[in-house]
C-alpha cells in the first residue's frame, strides 16, 4: 500500500468517494492507536499484577477480594486479547482492500458505523439479522 498521509483533523465524509486512500489511512491509524492503547493497557495491569502476586492477604475476606479483582483482570486480559485479534483482522481487511464492506452482502458499512466501532464486518441490518437468528437458534435449544 502507498503512503498516503491523513490531513490533521480529517474526518471522514460520506461525500468523499467511499473506502478513498485517505479515508483507508484514517481507519487504518485509528485501529492501531487502539490496540497500543490496550496493549499500554494491558501491559500496566500485567505489571501491577506481578507486583500484587507475592502478597498473601492475612485476612481471609481480603484475600477473597484481592483473588476476585485478579479474576476479574485477567478476564478483562482475555477479552483485550480477542479484541486486538479483531483489530489485526480489520488491519489485514484495509491490506487487502476489503476494509469497509460487509463481509455478508458486500455493501458499504458506512463511516458512522466504522467510526463507532471500527472493527465491524457487518452492515446494521446484517449484524441485526446475525443477531435474530443467534437468538432463535438459542431459544430452540432450550
Amino acid at each position: 500500500m502507498a503512503t498516503v498521509t491523513v490531513p490533521q483533523n480529517y474526518k471522514p465524509t460520506e461525500k468523499e468517494t467511499y473506502m478513498n486512500p485517505v479515508m483507508l489511512e484514517y481507519f487504518r491509524h485509528k485501529l492501531l492507536n487502539w490496540k497500543a492503547e490496550i496493549v499500554r493497557e494491558s501491559d500496566i495491569t500485567l505489571q501491577d499484577l506481578q507486583e500484587e502476586g507475592g502478597m498473601q492477604e492475612p485476612d481471609i475476606a481480603d484475600r477473597a477480594s484481592a483473588e476476585t479483582e485478579v479474576a476479574l483482570e485477567l478476564r478483562t486480559r482475555d477479552r483485550q486479547r480477542k479484541l486486538i485479534s479483531k483489530i489485526d483482522e480489520a488491519l489485514d481487511r484495509i491490506e487487502r482492500n476489503e476494509y469497509g464492506y460487509c463481509e455478508e452482502t458486500g455493501e458499504p458499512i458506512g463511516i458512522k458505523r466504522l467510526e463507532a466501532r471500527p472493527i465491524a464486518t457487518l452492515t446494521v441490518d446484517a449484524q441485526e439479522r446475525h443477531e435474530r437468528k443467534e437468538r432463535t437458534q438459542r431459544d430452540e435449544r432450550e
